[in-house]
């Protein structure tokens, strides 16, 4: 059966290894760069959220804390 591989899977031509491997290169490149900008906005997704967050907690701080009255014991 090994001897019948070479006239059914044709050699490649010369130049096609290098040609895929700058193919290859470019897509790792833009695929990286796709998934450092995913990162990078859901860093600045979440600065945003954690930041609102910290701003609703300043505020409730700041109010009146009426389960207190629930909670005391007499």
């Amino acid at each position: 059966m090994r001897q019948e591989l070479p006239h059914i899977i044709p050699a490649p031509k010369p130049g096609v290894a290098e040609d895929f491997s700058a193919y290859q290169t470019t897509h790792e490149f833009y695929y990286e760069v796709q998934q450092r900008l995913e990162f990078q906005r859901h860093c600045e997704w979440y600065n945003a959220i954690a930041e609102s967050h910290r701003q609703e907690l300043k505020k409730m701080r700041g109010e009146l804390n009426i389960f207190r009255w629930f909670l005391r014991r007499f």
